[in-house]
């Protein structure tokens, strides 16, 4: 690699907007999130499950399905 082209990697600290924080390697000091993993439905576990529930419940009532 050429030398004094490439950027400076360094430890950089991610804050997310729910106040989690936590250090990375980037060529930024400080990177700010809107989502993080403490946040984020998925990983959390609270999904909407009830709103996929009334999409099939619909999709079952309009083609005449009962289950």
């Amino acid at each position: 690699m050429k030398e004094g082209i490439h950027p400076n990697y360094q430890q950089a600290t991610v804050t997310c907007n729910c106040g989690n924080t936590f250090t990375t390697g980037s060529t930024k000091k400080e990177i700010h999130v809107e989502v993080c993993s403490k946040c984020h439905s998925f990983y959390t576990g609270q999904q909407k499950a009830t709103a996929a529930r009334g999409r099939i419940d619909k999709f079952n009532k309009k083609y005449g399905i009962n289950a």
